[in-house]
């Protein structure tokens, strides 16, 4: 048997007649750009979030550093992120001028580690950007606490959970804004890149539209910075169709982990874990062997695809080389890094190719 780590055709597949009516209404009409297409889905996204606001554009990255800049956050501030991240978290607060400050993460949640949180709070600390990793929401009440008390903005980077739910609500509503990313992997994902931002702040979500289409609220009358961040009338209409699946989707995926949960007892992996209050939406299904590299071998030779999220730490990368970070600086982020391993997780799986998977872990 062949696992592949993820398979979109599939789901695809079950979705080309709906998907080929909205693209062709886009085709007919012409709104290629910020078209009605746009305007719904901005509209279902914030609905289904529960915020008021939401403003669609061209990936999650776009999202996290137009929403920084729409909280006026920039040079000489400083920008608590977890070490453990995929760089574009770190990137966001870099291109809007400020500095990111990393914080190391919980060992079994991989999220950004509360309690190491104060101690890196200084006159210059602005916001924080917690990251519900791999579709685990972070611990929020904590956070929110300690920005409430030192007056600091929150941005959830959401990349990785759309539709995972803390203490009863959806990520996305839980801080002052959320950036989300519609990658096609992503749980929510467009036909290429995708993003969008929500929040509760009718300011912040004016400046966001308006900065992500070239700075204007009036055409030709540019009062914000003119960047072309904006979510094509495409892709809208491709996510609006495949939102109306994604509980569907995320209830494959909780059932796909439980029957991992349960086949891999006996292993001595370390597999994923559901904190108090939080529902994982298993964007990926991450597992830690301190054989990683034999293991990934391994499950190649057997078929099984699999990935590793993310092998070098945001503090070792060669674009943070001058920031002053050294290795050692973050050991739980290192050691995770080298025993990370993500197996196939899609709604689609089979039982059959999950006890295969397992199985051939368990041979390992």
């Amino acid at each position: 048997m062949r696992v592949p780590f993820v398979d979109l055709q599939a789901l695809h597949q079950d979705l080309i007649q709906e998907l080929d009516e909205a693209i062709r209404g886009v085709l007919t009409r012409g709104d290629f750009v910020l078209g009605q297409e746009v305007d719904s889905f901005e509209q279902d996204f914030a609905a289904y979030c529960g915020s008021q606001y939401a403003v669609g554009v061209d990936s999650g990255l776009s999202a996290l550093e137009l929403g920084l800049r729409a909280f006026g956050i920039g040079p000489g501030d400083e920008v608590i992120v977890p070490s453990h991240t995929f760089i574009a978290t770190a990137a966001a607060v870099s291109f809007v001028g400020a500095t990111p400050v990393l914080v190391d993460v919980e060992e079994q949640s991989y999220n950004l580690d509360v309690s190491k949180l104060e101690a890196a709070i200084t006159p210059h600390t602005r916001a924080i950007i917690p990251v519900h990793l791999y579709g685990l929401p972070a611990n929020m009440d904590g956070i929110m606490q300690l920005a409430e008390e030192r007056g600091l903005v929150v941005i959830e980077d959401a990349s990785q959970a759309h539709g995972a739910t803390y203490k009863g609500r959806r990520v996305g509503c839980l801080g002052h804004a959320a950036a989300f990313s519609f990658y096609p992997t992503k749980n929510l994902g467009a036909a290429g890149d995708a993003g969008m931002l929500v929040t509760n702040d009718a300011n912040a979500a004016d400046q966001v539209r308006a900065m992500r289409n070239v700075g204007q609220r009036k055409k030709y009358h540019h009062e914000l910075p003119p960047f072309n961040h904006r979510l094509d009338t495409l892709q809208a209409a491709v996510l609006r169709i495949k939102l109306r699946y994604l509980d569907g989707w995320t209830e494959a995926r909780r059932r796909n982990a439980a029957l991992y949960r349960e086949k891999l007892q006996g292993s001595d992996l370390l597999i994923p874990v559901e904190t108090p209050g939080a529902t994982h939406v298993y964007h990926v299904y991450v597992v830690r062997s301190p054989q990683r590299d034999r293991l990934q071998a391994h499950l190649q030779e057997r078929g099984v695809g699999t990935a590793i999220h993310y092998p070098v730490p945001i503090h070792l990368q060669p674009f943070y080389a001058g920031n002053g970070f050294r290795q050692g600086q973050f050991p739980v982020t290192e050691q995770i890094c080298n025993e990370i391993l993500s197996l196939p997780m899609f709604p689609g799986m089979t039982a059959e190719q999950i006890e295969y998977v397992a199985a051939s872990v368990l041979e390992c």
